[in-house]
């Protein structure tokens, strides 16, 4: 096997089921011995017997070398094997094909392309080779042939069907894990994004209201606490999968952090319009918008509006957005997954729009 596959597929393919087969294939060359024996004697036999054992010995070797994807090794191997089948003829006669079996079976799997027409041929000599040479018939050869290559390649093929089975899960697990970070990755940024920037802005004015004001700022900086435990809620929530982000508990916070900035909010109360099945995206949407708001738009008024199968905000700010970098980008996911619109840019003559539309 390859280094490079997976460790479950190797001990599949080294394991006890190829073992098992590779020791069935000796049972050939075991049948073989008796022919050598019914048509040989003395030396001759002797010498039979010998090549059949060598022939064992070679086989065992390629074997190994093709459980260990070693080609260098299997078809020098392969090729003796083959000399050894044609040397055993004139001891075993026609029972020698059974060793031709051997060397069929171990080629086919390997040579998908000549496959048919070696088995054919393999099968015909088995048929043809000792009617002409010694008048009797090789039936049997040629079915054992045919049926043992048959076993063999089924064999093979649940091999490389069960290595792309495991490198496919593989593929899947992979693919799953990048997938759980891209969302980790995206709802980090949407959920600190918000947080932070309602934090920033909040300690920001108690900061400016701590000498004209400290009741006001202590009340500001209590939310700043509220906020950051938030924060940290929202996190734990996202890395562990379970957050809830709803259009109506979206509009709230954004309310009070538009209120922080000193923007004028034109945000709706109510959300019963929208479905249920769709609060969930639109509360992204407004989140994200309101808090480009909060962080670059300058504004003064800012408006969100929710329809049955759209939201929208607008800013009458400078009229930009910084270019789409991973918030926009995340969001634009978001809405392609849930089969909707997104366009986001600037309005005439001054302010920018996000709206998505399902």
């Amino acid at each position: 096997m390859d280094r490079t596959e997976p460790a479950d597929v190797q001990r599949w393919v080294r394991g006890w089921r190829v073992m098992v087969l590779d020791a069935g294939m000796l049972v050939y060359p075991a049948v073989t011995v008796p022919g050598v024996l019914q048509h040989s004697a003395g030396h001759a036999a002797v010498a039979g017997c010998a090549i059949v054992a060598v022939f064992v010995g070679c086989y065992v070797l390629a074997a190994r070398a093709a459980a260990q994807r070693a080609p260098r090794r299997f078809w020098p191997l392969l090729g003796v094997l083959a000399v050894l089948f044609a040397a055993a003829l004139p001891f075993a006669h026609a029972e020698a094909f059974f060793l031709a079996t051997v060397v069929v079976s171990l080629a086919v799997p390997r040579l998908p392309r000549y496959s048919g027409a070696l088995v054919a041929v393999a099968a015909l000599a088995a048929l043809v080779v000792p009617w002409v040479a010694w008048d009797t018939a090789g039936w049997t050869q040629a079915v054992a042939l045919v049926f043992t290559v048959l076993v063999v390649h089924a064999f093979a093929e649940a091999i490389r069907a069960n290595a792309a089975l495991v490198e496919a899960r593989a593929e899947v697990a992979r693919l799953a894990s990048e997938a759980e970070r891209t969302r980790i990755a995206r709802d980090l940024h949407d959920l600190l994004g918000h947080s932070l920037t309602a934090i920033t802005v909040k300690s920001t004015l108690a900061r400016r209201l701590l000498d004209a004001d400290k009741a006001r700022a202590g009340e500001e900086m209590t939310e700043v606490e509220t906020l950051a435990r938030q924060a940290l809620t929202d996190v734990r929530a996202a890395v562990s999968g379970y957050r809830e982000v709803t259009l109506a508990g979206e509009l709230a916070r954004g309310r009070e952090l538009l209120r922080a900035c000193g923007v004028t909010a034109d945000l709706p109360t109510a959300t019963d319009v929208v479905d249920r099945a769709r609060q969930e995206l639109f509360g992204w949407v407004v989140r994200e918008g309101l808090t480009n708001v909060a962080r670059h738009a300058r504004a003064t008024r800012c408006a969100v509006t929710v329809t049955e199968s759209t939201v929208e905000v607008v800013d009458d700010g400078v009229g930009g957005s910084p270019e789409e970098g991973s918030g926009l980008a995340g969001l634009r996911e978001r809405v392609k997954a849930a089969g909707g619109q997104f366009r986001a840019g600037p309005v005439r003559p001054r302010g920018w729009r996000l709206r998505v539309t399902l």
